[in-house]
C-alpha cells in the first residue's frame, strides 16, 4: 500500500471536516448545527469501507468494461438534461430521496476509464489527425453534454483529462501544439457562444469592480478573507468573512478562502503541500505501472486532480475566472467526494498490483 498517498489524502478529509465545520455552524441552529459536518463524515466513512472492498479487484478488470460505462455514462447525462433537477440556473442535479448527486461529478471517473481502454492499444500509434479526431469525438459527446446544462468548469476539466492521458500515449507533439495553437487562435470567436453570465466572470476576472455586488461579489469577498488571514490566521470559527457569512459558497467552491482566513498562510501552504504530495504519488504511480491501461489511468487520475486544485485556488484568489470547480477532497458535496475517493482507491490499487508483480 502507498501510505504516503493514504495519509496526505486523509489529512486533507479530516482538515475538510474541520473546516466545513467552522463554515457552516453559523447557518443553523440547534440540533442541525454541524449537519453538513455530519453528512460529509457519514459519506467518508461509507466511501471509505467500498474503498477497503474494491481494493481486493485487480483494477485491470475495469478495462473489459470501458464500452459499457461510456454508454453508461451517455444516458447518465442525457437523464440529467430530462428528470435532473434545476438550481442556481443549471440543471446538474438528480435526487434520490434525500440524496443529491450530480452525475457531472462521476462522469469524470467514468471517461478516465472509458479513455484508457480506448487508448490502452493505440499507444505511440497517434501519429496523425486522422489518428487523433476518433478519440477527440469520443470525448466531445461527454463534454457537449456537461457543456449544455451548463457545466463549463466540469467540461473543461474533460479536456485536462484528454490531453493529459493522449500525451501519455505518446501523441505527436507537432499535433498537439498545433490543437492548442488552433485554440488559441479561435477564443475570440469563443466569445460569441458564451452566455451572459459566462462572459461576466471573465470581465470580472479581469476587473472585479465591474460588477461588485453580482458576479466581482465571490471573487471579492474571497479575496478579502485569504487576505485577511495573514501568517497564521484568525484561528477556526474566528473568520469574520465566513462567519458573518460574507464569503459565499464558503463550505464548497471557495472553502479555499476559509482556509486562508482562518489558518492563514501557514495553514494555506500546509494544504498545498498535501495536494502536491497526491500529485507526486499520481505522477510515480503511472510512471511505475506495470501496463499501459494502470499508466494511462495513473495520469487520467493526476490530470483531472491537477486541474480542479489548479482552478479552484486560483478561481478563489483571483488568478483565474469563477468557475464551479470544487476542491478535491476538501469542498463539501457526496458526489465530488466520491468521486475523489474512488479516484485516489484506483492509484492505490495501480500502485498494490505493481508491488505484487515486482514481489
Amino acid at each position: 500500500m502507498d501510505f504516503t498517498l493514504i495519509g496526505a489524502a486523509a489529512a486533507i478529509i479530516v482538515m475538510s471536516l474541520i473546516v466545513i465545520g467552522s463554515a457552516t455552524h453559523v447557518n443553523t441552529m440547534g440540533e442541525e448545527r454541524y449537519w453538513f459536518v455530519q453528512k460529509q463524515g457519514v459519506f467518508v466513512v461509507l466511501n471509505v469501507l467500498v474503498a477497503i472492498f474494491l481494493m481486493n479487484f485487480d483494477y485491470k478488470a475495469l478495462q473489459a468494461y470501458g464500452k459499457n460505462l461510456y454508454i453508461f455514462n451517455i444516458v447518465m447525462l442525457v437523464l440529467v438534461m430530462i428528470i435532473g433537477q434545476t438550481a442556481l440556473g443549471a440543471q446538474r442535479w438528480i435526487q434520490f430521496g434525500p440524496i443529491t448527486l450530480q452525475p457531472s461529478e462521476f462522469s469524470k471517473i467514468i471517461m478516465i476509464i472509458a479513455l484508457a481502454s480506448l487508448l490502452e492499444d493505440r499507444v505511440g500509434k497517434l501519429d496523425t489527425l486522422q489518428d487523433l479526431l476518433p478519440i477527440a469525438g469520443y470525448v466531445a459527446l461527454p463534454f457537449l453534454l456537461v457543456l449544455k446544462q451548463p457545466d463549463l468548469g466540469t467540461s473543461l476539466v474533460f479536456l485536462a483529462i484528454f490531453f493529459g492521458m493522449i500525451f501519455a500515449a505518446g501523441v505527436n507533439l507537432r499535433i498537439l501544439a498545433g490543437a492548442f495553437a488552433l485554440g488559441a487562435a479561435a477564443s475570440p470567436l469563443l466569445w460569441h457562444f458564451l452566455k451572459d453570465y459566462q462572459k461576466m466572470r471573465l470581465k470580472v476576472f479581469l476587473d472585479p469592480s465591474v460588477d461588485p455586488l453580482g458576479s466581482g461579489y465571490h471573487i471579492i469577498q474571497s479575496k478579502i478573507a485569504i487576505g485577511s488571514g495573514l501568517i497564521f490566521g484568525k484561528g477556526l470559527f474566528g473568520g469574520t468573512q465566513s462567519q458573518l457569512n460574507f464569503l459565499p459558497e464558503n463550505h464548497t467552491d471557495f472553502i479555499f478562502a476559509v482556509v486562508g482566513e482562518e489558518l492563514g498562510f501557514v495553514g494555506s501552504v500546509f494544504l498545498l503541500a498535501l495536494y502536491l504530495i497526491i500529485l507526486w504519488r499520481g505522477v510515480k504511480i503511472a510512471r511505475d505501472a506495470s501496463d499501459a491501461f494502470g499508466r494511462l489511468l495513473a495520469v487520467g487520475i493526476t490530470s483531472m486532480l491537477a486541474f480542479h486544485v489548479l482552478v479552484n485556488i486560483g478561481m478563489t484568489t483571483g488568478i483565474m475566472p469563477v468557475t464551479g470547480i470544487p476542491l478535491p477532497l476538501m469542498s463539501y458535496g457526496v458526489s465530488s467526494l466520491t468521486t475523489n475517493i474512488l479516484a485516489i482507491t484506483i492509484l492505490l490499487n495501480i500502485h498494490m498490483r505493481k508491488a505484487k508483480l515486482l514481489f
